[in-house]
């Protein structure tokens, strides 16, 4: 633990209200939890009495809220090492036995995992007492406003007693996000103070400084097509954002490119847009989705290989096509042809190489000598368009399959280290006995880890060949399919076209931008039918060498030294004696099967590769350059796991780098001062990538700025005994008399009212309008319904639809039985249908609202539901506070809910008979739900069927012609009868 650890800690014990503790990305917060944890422990025990009557952590359970799964490992690993308090994940599935004895452990200590959901209706259903809690603790303060989960279970502890709230972030750039967010989560949270602890805080920089780890920055140049892509994207995305300032809606000075760099600049964006959505034209929306994935693309060129990345494209011509705006942009045919020149080229026979780039003028090269690796000099321009004889010859395609530079870097850092250990091995001091000397590379994803593992257990230049092989034969199959639809439509008459596939027969078919697209299909599709053909004979080979299967893959040589002749098709063929020796390599589908396991042991494969034959000088130097390497581990970022204690690397490789990882190195070398430690950093030179990494540096110090300037000027209202007094009741305006107050009457007083109280289902508390409720005032009862989600009296019953689960429960039909249950049971029914506060209040613009019934659309299925079902009740809400208001004047003047009886409608009892069921009056229920379970009959038609007939004795005498007449349909009819038919098996043998 760091002493600025200890120092938080102290400060927040010392308030009684808690506070809310910011902290910079990648400090450890699970360490000063548990160290809080301990503290508030501690005190309890040492002196109860004084602790609870002041109330700052009296003697109870301590409750955890908002804690994700990997910071819950990392808070029980450090508590359990204390061994003074018990931990216990409580999830939904426990039983409330369970839950409430743990809630009365308290004596002993105990620290809960729970979900909001879950404590609050224990809260409201007094299964854990306010009083039984010795502190509530909040991991996630960004998420908190006046309608949270947080907010809600806060206030329910702090009604009747006065209760320490803890809450932490860490992420500073979310509390800023929107006006006085800081001031305005504090006041839902009942707590007066801020505690701000940036990385360049005082304690924090000694701390974290005192013995640093050795840091080489290593800037590696990007390619010149990797290059121009960066450039074309940075165009492309500047110029979507001036068309987004040309519409006057989003604030300027958010419209930057270095915003735009980040995933928070969409909610920026939507931020401002989603109260005038509806009114925004296409071109509008469709500008901010091509700022998300153009930002993807700049992404993904600096992380994933060519090959890859050219695939990407591919599915975003196919997907996004004429309706993006960035697509028809001048800098993005640039984008596509640079990726494609990463991959391959195409040349014709004559020696053009083909290309677009230039005004769509292809360059006459001259003809390269086979067995020459170089491309030969540029003539030129003749000619745009191929002749006559040159369609008729075969097209070659010339790979490229370039590398990604980081990749050769990363080889070479990897054999230096391996050289320094071995030069070290000679002499051991004693503060490096305990060193494991793995070296740790840090990736961005799972994906990218991979990749690299085979980079180094193969060679970067086989990754890229299974990764062409793999794209060659996709481009083939989906070739297959075309094909195989256009013989399925060659009886319908086809039209010309780009829509239809088809372009006129003419002098004019192979100019232009058409005639290279059709010479580069062409192409493919030959190297594509080549690698289909090898790769049916290497299996063939591989079939009658069972031996050369039970191989490990060996590592290919350097591959970052030296460059490699292109492989053509004829080498391949030539070489199937080496491969049959080197039979450890895998093939194309083996290699399209992920691994899950993200780690590798370099040293171990090579040993286990040692074994294996070797044909050639060639592999012996590549299983001694294999040999070499240090044994390596691979991290992904994305799945937020602390790793740092579990290996204790001696070196770690930061591919991609990220400023909360590079915060838990430093935390990590901290704690562990003795252990020596160098750490890479790989930057791609002059690239969004380092750009993107200063800029979140430089966000979160500006974030940090704004919540010192916030934290001197905010005020939060407390009482006379100095609790914070939080968005109450007590905070609004007296309402105005009511005019039909009698001011002769006690001088218009008035009256006392009696408290109104709503059943909610438990369903319904992973929403916020529970909350918003009992911030209203209203009581809230948590029982499990069967019909309906919210009973405001005996005769009103509520189904509650967002805008996003009402467009599911259509798609799937759950609101029509939904609405039914309701009819049956209670004599007002009600939908009610709330939209978002910061969203428009409207399904659709006014233009896209037509005359005709559709049945796609969502008004027209709202009417078609209105007119089926007449006594339905729909109610429309612009908010969460609107719905409260609404149920308010909906039970003015009505009886309150029972709870007993809310509990048992819908649910048969032990006889099988339903209580209140108003459909019973007319019809035999139990007869239609045994017909509706009959071989047969659907929903669509049982009710036919009981027009039909009188009696389930009538169904069963009548014959198949009269009941497929009834039914509509004969299948159905054919089978309901062959069912009633049937003899019942005899026990009688």
């Amino acid at each position: 633990m760091l002493p600025f650890e200890e120092q938080v800690a102290t400060d927040l014990v010392e308030d009684p209200n808690g506070g809310l503790v910011v902290l910079s990305s990648g400090l450890p917060l699970a360490s000063l939890v548990a160290t809080l944890l301990l503290h508030l422990h501690h005190q309890s025990s040492s002196s109860p009495s004084p602790s609870s009557s002041s109330g700052g952590g009296g003697g109870g359970c301590f409750l955890i809220l908002s804690a994700p799964d990997t910071l819950k490992d990392q808070i029980r690993r450090r508590l359990l090492e204390s061994q003074l308090l018990q931990v216990h994940d409580v999830g939904p599935d426990v039983p409330a036995a369970q839950r409430r004895a743990l809630y009365n452990s308290s004596a002993d200590g105990v620290a809960l995992f729970l979900t909001p959901r879950v404590l609050a209706a224990d809260l409201l259903t007094s299964h854990l007492h306010p009083s039984r809690v010795g502190a509530l603790l909040l991991l996630a303060a960004h998420r908190a406003s006046d309608t949270s989960s947080d907010a809600f279970i806060a206030r329910l502890l702090r009604q009747r007693h006065l209760l320490p709230v803890y809450a932490f972030s860490d992420r500073p750039h979310a509390m800023v996000a929107g006006f006085a967010k800081a001031e305005r989560a504090m006041k839902s949270l009942y707590i007066r103070r801020l505690h701000l602890w940036p990385r360049f805080h005082v304690l924090v920089a000694a701390d974290l400084e005192r013995s640093p780890p050795e840091v080489v920055d290593v800037r590696v140049p990007m390619t010149g097509p990797m290059a121009g892509i960066q450039a074309a994207i940075l165009d492309a995305m500047d110029a979507c954002l001036k068309e987004l300032r040309r519409t006057n809606k989003v604030d300027v000075e958010d419209l930057t490119v270095d915003k735009g760099l980040f995933k928070s600049f969409d909610e920026i964006v939507r931020r401002q847009l989603d109260p005038i959505w509806h009114t925004l034209g296409k071109k509008t929306k469709q500008l901010v989705t091509d700022l998300r994935t153009l930002r993807k693309l700049l992404d993904y060129l600096l992380r994933y290989d060519a090959v890859t990345y050219l695939k990407y494209l591919d599915t975003l011509r196919v997907s996004e096509g004429v309706r993006s705006v960035w697509i028809l942009a001048d800098s993005s045919h640039k984008i596509f042809e640079l990726a494609k020149r990463r991959v391959y080229q195409v040349i014709r026979p004559d020696g053009t190489k083909v290309s677009t780039i230039n005004k769509g003028t292809p360059t006459k090269k001259r003809k390269v000598a086979h067995g020459s690796s170089k491309k030969g000099k540029e003539t030129e321009n003749e000619d745009s368009t191929p002749s006559k004889d040159d369609t008729q010859k075969v097209n070659a395609l010339e790979e490229v399959l370039e590398e990604a530079p980081k990749w050769k870097v990363l080889r070479e850092l990897l054999q230096e280290i391996a050289e320094e250990q071995r030069k070290g091995d000679g002499v051991v001091h004693e503060d490096e006995s305990s060193e494991s000397g793995i070296v740790l590379v840090a990736c961005k994803d799972e994906r990218s880890c991979l990749q690299l593992q085979e980079c180094i257990s193969k060679s970067p230049q086989q990754v890229m060949r299974e990764e062409w092989e793999k794209y060659l034969l996709g481009k083939a199959e989906l070739h297959g399919l075309h094909k195989k639809k256009k013989k399925r439509q060659s009886q319908q008459p086809k039209g010309f076209g780009v829509l239809d596939g088809e372009f006129p027969a003419g002098p004019s078919e192979n100019a232009g931008p058409v005639s290279i697209r059709n010479l580069e299909t062409d192409a493919l599709l030959a190297a594509a039918s080549g690698i289909s053909n090898l790769t049916k004979e290497a299996d063939a080979i591989d079939d009658s060498v069972a031996s050369c299967r039970s191989g490990s893959v060996k590592g290919k040589g350097k591959g970052v030294s030296r460059k490699v002749p292109k492989r053509k098709a004829s080498n391949r063929k030539t070489n199937n004696a080496t491969e049959n020796e080197n039979c450890q390599g895998t093939d194309v589908e083996a290699s399209g099967k992920i691994d899950e396991q993200s780690e590798i042991d370099v040293s171990k494969e090579s040993a286990k590769d040692a074994s294996g034959p070797s044909s050639t000088a060639h592999n012996a130097e590549d299983l001694i350059d294999a040999k070499m390497l240090p044994p390596v581990q691979f991290y992904a970022l994305d799945s937020d796991q602390h790793i740092l204690d579990t290996w204790k690397p001696s070196v770690i490789i930061v591919y991609n780098p990220d400023i909360t990882f590079v915060r838990e190195i430093e935390v990590y070398k901290a704690e562990n001062p003795s252990k020596k430690l160098r750490v890479y950093f790989l930057f791609y030179e002059e690239s969004s990538e380092a750009q993107k990494f200063e800029s979140s540096i430089r966000r979160e110090n500006e974030a940090f700025e704004s919540l010192i300037r916030q934290k001197s000027l905010m005020m939060i209202p407390v009482d006379q005994s100095g609790r914070c007094i939080g968005p109450t009741l007590a905070n609004e305006p007296e309402p105005i008399l009511s005019q039909n107050s009698l001011t002769r009457n006690a001088g218009g007083r008035k009256p006392t009212e009696k408290e109104m109280q709503v059943i909610v289902d438990m369903r319904e508390f992973m929403s916020s309008l529970p909350n918003v409720l009992h911030q209203k005032g209203i009581r809230i009862i948590p029982v499990t319904l069967e019909v309906g989600d919210y009973v405001l009296s005996p005769l009103i019953c509520v189904e509650r639809k967002s805008i996003s689960d009402l467009f599911q429960s259509f798609a799937s039909g759950r609101l029509y039985n939904q609405v039914e249950t309701m009819i049956r049971y209670y004599k007002i029914p009600v939908l009610l249908i709330e939209f978002s506060q910061d969203k428009s209040f409207s399904f659709q613009s006014a233009s896209e609202v037509g005359d005709d019934v559709s049945p796609t659309n969502i008004i027209s299925k709202l009417s078609l539901l209105v007119l089926h079902f007449p006594r339905l009740r729909i109610v429309w809400s612009r908010s969460l506070h609107a719905t409260a208001s609404i149920f308010m004047s909906l039970k003015t003047n009505q009886d309150e809910p029972d709870e007993t009886k809310a509990m048992r409608v819908g649910v048969p009892s032990e006889d099988g008979v339903v209580e209140d069921d108003v459909r019973a009056e007319n019809y035999n229920t139990s007869a239609i739900e045994f017909l509706r379970r009959l071989p047969g009959v659907t929903d669509s038609n049982y009710r036919a069927i009981m027009d039909g007939c009188d009696s389930l004795a009538d169904l069963a005498l009548l014959p198949v012609e009269r009941l497929a007449e009834v039914m509509g349909s004969q299948r159905g009819a054919r089978t309901l009868k062959e069912f009633l038919d049937a003899k019942c098996p005899s026990m009688i043998s």
